[in-house]
């Protein structure tokens, strides 16, 4: 008796040990396999039926994958086996300055289908960069699939006169964004951001009262650059020469800061991409006060801490002239874009 329960028991140890070498066995062939898996599927093939959460998480390993090919370490090999390369730009964020250019470019930037250029290029406004030719200019996009949408923002080739013409001449059919904001608010936004620099450096500055009014007649200082870029419509103008409205989209930066979500829904629809961005990727910062970006349950990021710099307070006799100057051009760059704000 007592010899068949030891043959039993051996006959069972030895199963169980069967079961745990196949079972090490089929795991280290399982982990080999995944090494061999093909890099992570193109766009298209990600727009099916997945939940949100697997996108958002795909999104971001596929972001993530790239950051080296962005700083420039890929080597060749690298570059042609991934089947990337540097695009021209589909779509260009042309301003405004202080509209929100940062905080817009980096909201796509969750859309797996939109690879941003990290830097300001200023290749249209500066003519230095420009004389460079359009090869320097491509080299300064990031890398990317060739189904990808490059965007980069640039907010000083709103208001630049050459600008226009140079990127008809680049692509004719290009997609352009505006971001505005309530002009006033702009304007004083602007001077915000100039003055601090200004303190940074120990020197003085006017205070915006005497910037924006002429001390000689009183009225609003037209020859002063914050109030002259907050003039949309004439900005708007000049591009209507080489490109027709349909071109154009225009985002409410007002809205962009305190719902995001559908102004990024539209932007996407006006670039032709299937509909990504949810509420999943923005959350709000309550000790910025701001919208931060969520690419995935371990990986947040908010914009720096210089945006949202606290105004300062101006007087109220010239915040209300200058609305009354600005309520004309208002009304026509509602008229030419076909969109209305509740500007005063």
């Amino acid at each position: 008796m007592l010899f068949k329960q030891q043959a039993l028991l051996r006959q069972k140890l030895f199963v169980l040990g069967s079961l745990a070498v196949g079972s090490l066995l089929y795991l280290v062939a399982r982990v080999g396999s995944l090494d061999r898996l093909p890099p992570i599927c193109p766009v298209e093939a990600r727009f099916g039926s997945q939940s949100q959460d697997a996108i958002t998480l795909r999104a971001m390993q596929f972001k993530r994958g790239f950051h080296e090919f962005r700083k420039g370490n890929a080597t060749k090999e690298q570059i042609l086996l991934h089947n990337l390369v540097q695009q021209l730009p589909k779509a260009i964020i042309i301003g405004v300055r202080k509209g929100g250019t940062r905080a817009l470019l980096e909201m796509l930037n969750l859309h797996p289908a939109v690879v941003k250029a990290s830097q300001e290029i200023h290749f249209f406004d500066n003519d230095e960069n420009y004389a460079k030719g359009i090869e320097w200019y491509r080299k300064k996009m990031p890398f990317s699939h060739p189904h990808q949408i490059t965007i980069e923002k640039s907010p000083a080739y709103f208001i630049t006169d050459e600008v226009p013409e140079r990127i008809y001449k680049m692509n004719s059919s290009i997609k352009l964004l505006i971001i505005v904001r309530e002009p006033t608010t702009r304007a004083i936004s602007d001077y915000t951001q100039v003055l601090e620099g200004k303190e940074r450096k120990n020197k003085t500055y006017y205070k915006f009262e005497k910037m924006a009014m002429d001390s000689n007649t009183c009225e609003v200082n037209t020859k002063y650059k914050a109030v002259r870029t907050s003039i949309y419509t004439k900005h708007l103008e000049r591009w209507l020469k080489y490109f027709p409205i349909e071109q154009f989209h225009i985002v409410d930066g007002d809205r962009l800061i305190t719902e995001p979500l559908p102004e990024l829904q539209l932007v996407e629809r006006f670039l032709n991409l299937p509909p990504r961005i949810s509420q999943y990727n923005l959350y709000f910062n309550a000790t910025r006060g701001f919208y931060c970006l969520r690419f995935n349950i371990v990986f947040n990021k908010c914009l720096a801490g210089s945006k949202g710099r606290i105004h300062p307070e101006v007087d109220l006799s010239v915040i209300t002239k200058l609305h009354k100057f600005f309520h004309p051009f208002n009304q026509k760059f509602y008229q030419i874009t076909g969109r209305t704000f509740n500007w005063p």
